[in-house]
């Protein structure tokens, strides 16, 4: 069994959370991080919007200010995500290279295998939830991820669960994603006023199994799912004292910055 490193890290607000993700993939690419699953959630709750997605009226910034919600650039594509607490959400990122999967270098490929372990794990809590292979929902490209499933997201009950997004560097890949546990029916309305109705297309896993699992409980059956899937072993660690370097860079030049977060980056 392959030996991959298990991050599991405290609540931390969105620009620090966004560049330990990309540390991670970075550190990846240059040969210097293990291949990593982790799992963390956001303190305070922020929307994320994708790096190429503008900052405009179907993200309302004042509603953000009002309710103490923080505001973030991803690294990664795709729309808008409300990530609230841990009380309510479970992020996941692997970073890792195509080799480490033993797939090829298709993203859809590395999106199929992270989604087979997320099922798994899904499903051991009850979720009954399932991959679509072939996406579905609203345009390519709604301001709210919720409001469509891409090709090897996953649903239950035939509403999506899981928002996740990719961001690749030759065969090196960074993907993170938010797994509902319950939902702010009114902060999600405020947040995203142009959105019709955020709900009609999303659910929860306290929809979905009858009641709201813990952070933890969804953290063990995640890495109890990515293990028995997969056939690696995730053996708990830290961040080296390279990839907290680089954190504490990204953050003070790219996405603690005003100037990141206003203007849309390059892919």
């Amino acid at each position: 069994m392959k030996n991959w490193r298990l991050l599991v890290t405290e609540p931390c607000d969105g620009a620090t959370n966004m560049a330990i993700d990309e540390a991670l993939w970075r550190g990846r690419h240059a040969g210097t991080s293990p291949p990593t699953v982790r799992f963390f959630a956001w303190d305070p709750p922020t929307v994320s919007v994708g790096y190429g997605q503008p900052l405009d009226r179907h993200v309302d910034v004042a509603a953000c200010r009002r309710l103490g919600v923080g505001l973030v650039r991803r690294p990664t594509g795709g729309s808008a995500i409300y990530h609230d607490g841990p009380e309510r959400e479970l992020t996941y990122c692997v970073t890792a290279t195509a080799d480490d999967l033993g797939v090829g270098g298709d993203l859809l490929e590395t999106y199929r295998w992270i989604a087979r372990a997320l099922v798994r794990g899904l499903n051991a809590l009850g979720a009954r939830a399932e991959m679509i292979p072939t996406g579905r929902g609203l345009g390519p490209d709604p301001a709210f991820c919720f409001a469509r499933t891409g090709a090897f997201e996953i649903e239950a009950g035939g509403r999506k669960l899981v928002g996740s997004a990719q961001r690749r560097l030759g065969t090196s890949f960074l993907q993170h994603g938010a797994v509902l546990l319950g939902v702010d029916a009114t902060r999600l309305r405020a947040l995203f006023p142009t959105t019709r109705d955020p709900l009609a297309t999303l659910t929860t896993l306290e929809t979905a199994i009858g009641r709201r699992p813990t952070f933890d409980e969804v953290t063990r059956a995640l890495t109890d799912a990515f293990e028995t899937e997969h056939g690696v072993t995730l053996v708990p660690g830290g961040l080296s004292a390279d990839e907290t370097a680089r954190v504490e860079t990204l953050v003070g030049e790219r996405y603690g910055r005003a100037t990141f977060l206003a203007v849309p980056a390059r892919p």
